[in-house]
């Protein structure tokens, strides 16, 4: 790999007129630039959070920007999923480990670009230095999650410092990994070198969830809109003001994730919990009351569930499976060999990236549910995560390997002839 990898001023198959003294004195050593980006990716995530923190202190009429930081903190480390204890031993305690994973993503994303920062800086080249600069990042970085962990504790809000690290770290591990396997040319190279038929798994994979996810995003949103005058209702009981209600607005952006992959879960059929002893499946619903929260005016009352959803859980997978089979195909025909593939094998491949969507979906399942405090909110999210994407992935692998299989052997005739 070390050969194959893209040199930083010749990427692209360009001739780089720079002198080589020149570049080097362009570059900084690998500890500094994973210190500057991972530092970077720090603060832009503390500052967002504390921003949103403090405005909202500015609309209340309690408490003290420090406390407002220190929220805006805690906000930050759950988002990373480690889990925040708040409250007293005479008031109670709750836990909060229900990631915003609308703010995960934010993360995730600021962190992909300062792991292309940290490589373009660094101008690593060998695999030894890719590897180094990306365990050094994640280090530092959740370095930074656990010094957070420590500052923020303070009487009714503690932290696990060790949760906080091993959040951070992972999260910097995925997201600067990438980054820098990307800006360097290594993942092109590691594209060129994998076999065809396991590098075109993984776009069908990533159409595949991308479809689930779209398609339950489109019922959660109808559902939104044919519940519209509870949400009004809702606001007019909160009557948050302007600040707060520009807070509100941030916190439901944050959580949207969360409530679409719950979409997705009651669609896989085993659904999902919004308190303890809750369920709401296709199979019927009982929830009780709920929290006066925009975003919950999307759950249904409870009772038995319409007949269609039923009819939902069964298309959803096999219309993401078809996406699956359908990309696996349009790639495979564009090889140079690929009038030696039987339908088979296409059916196979469609079976395979319809597996690696199940496991996509069962990790974002399994990061979007937690604790969202004491009492009858400690449990929410997916328990089932495991079945439900195990169910998704079964119905994709269905539709993909059929889609596949037919459309591979209903390709142009002319191709047929010049085999």
């Amino acid at each position: 790999m070390t050969d194959m990898l893209s040199r930083p001023g010749a990427r692209d198959g360009e001739s780089s007129a720079t002198p080589t003294s020149e570049i080097a004195a362009q570059t900084k050593p690998l500890i500094v630039s994973a210190v500057i980006s991972a530092g970077a990716c720090l603060l832009t995530g503390l500052l967002t959070c504390a921003a949103v923190a403090v405005i909202g202190w500015l609309g209340a009429t309690f408490g003290g920007a420090s406390g407002a930081v220190r929220a805006g903190a805690a906000v930050w480390l759950v988002a990373h999923k480690s889990a925040v204890t708040i409250g007293s031993s005479t008031l109670g305690t709750g836990r909060l480990s229900v990631a915003p994973l609308g703010l995960t993503l934010f993360f995730a994303w600021c962190l992909y670009r300062g792991g292309k920062s940290a490589a373009r800086s660094s101008a690593a080249d060998r695999s030894r230095d890719l590897f180094s600069l990306a365990g050094m990042f994640a280090l530092i970085y959740g370095l930074g999650g656990l010094v957070v962990a420590l500052l923020t504790a303070d009487g009714a809000l503690k932290a696990s410092p060790l949760s906080a690290f091993l959040g951070a770290f992972s999260l910097a591990l995925v997201a600067g990994t990438a980054g820098i396997l990307v800006e360097s040319g290594a993942a092109a190279d590691l594209a060129d070198a994998t076999p065809p038929g396991l590098r075109h798994v993984f776009p069908a994979a990533m159409a595949a969830v991308l479809t689930v996810i779209a398609l339950a995003s489109v019922m959660y949103g109808v559902l939104l809109a044919i519940h519209f005058s509870r949400i009004t209702g809702m606001l007019e009981l909160l009557d948050a003001g302007v600040i707060g209600s520009v807070v509100l607005f941030a916190i439901c952006l944050m959580l949207v994730p969360n409530m679409v992959l719950y979409v997705v879960a009651f669609l896989a059929g085993p659904g999902f919990q919004l308190g303890t002893g809750t369920t709401i499946a296709p199979t019927g619903v009982d929830v009780g009351n709920l929290p006066a929260f925009p975003l919950l005016a999307a759950v249904p009352a409870d009772g038995a569930t319409p007949s269609y959803l039923l009819v939902l859980t069964a298309v959803v997978p096999l219309l993401a499976g078809a996406v699956a089979g359908l990309v696996v195909v349009r790639r495979g025909l564009a090889e140079r060999d690929a009038f030696a593939l039987g339908w088979d094998a296409f059916a196979l491949r469609g079976a395979m990236a319809a597996l690696l969507a199940g496991i996509v979906v069962f990790v974002l399942l399994a990061m979007s549910g937690g604790s969202a405090g004491p009492g009858r909110m400690s449990v929410v999210g997916v328990p089932g995560a495991l079945p439900a994407a195990g169910v998704l992935a079964a119905g994709m692998a269905i539709g993909a390997a059929v889609t596949a299989a037919v459309a591979a052997s209903r390709r142009p005739a002319e191709d047929q002839v010049d085999a």
